[in-house]
């Protein structure tokens, strides 16, 4: 086989090792966390924001990373909310890994909590509980 030749399958093999690397990299990256919110007994949401956010255990004393969240609105008709939350950047869930979400008023004031387990490819269903002053 010539040395030409050689170069060119050197060539091909790595040009199709990167299209692998790029295409499982967007993969991973565009797989969002879906998921519902319900209040408690089954009955509507109350009026408010609901801030859903990733809780990751603390990695070695580090500061909580709260830079992956959304916001949804309850217009206090709904049973049940979807939601979907991009994922963490750059790092992958850590075993304990929770998906939080909190119903507040306008003012700001706790309305409700609840979270969930993170469950690798399962949808994550969290359950609001009143909060309690």
């Amino acid at each position: 086989m010539s040395c030409l030749a050689r170069l060119g399958i050197t060539a091909l093999a790595a040009g199709a090792a990167v299209m692998i690397s790029i295409s499982s990299q967007v993969s991973a990256q565009s797989a969002e966390i879906r998921g519902t919110v319900a209040f408690e007994d089954g009955t509507a949401i109350p009026k408010g924001e609901i801030r859903i956010y990733i809780d990751q255990p603390a990695d070695q004393g580090s500061a909580q990373d709260r830079t992956v969240e959304t916001e949804v609105g309850s217009d206090g008709g709904s049973r049940a909310i979807a939601f979907a939350l991009p994922p963490p950047t750059g790092s992958t869930a850590l075993p304990g890994t929770r998906i939080v979400a909190r119903l507040e008023r306008a003012d700001g004031w706790l309305l409700a909590r609840g979270s969930a387990e993170l469950t690798a490819n399962a949808p994550v269903s969290i359950t609001l509980h009143p909060a309690i002053h």
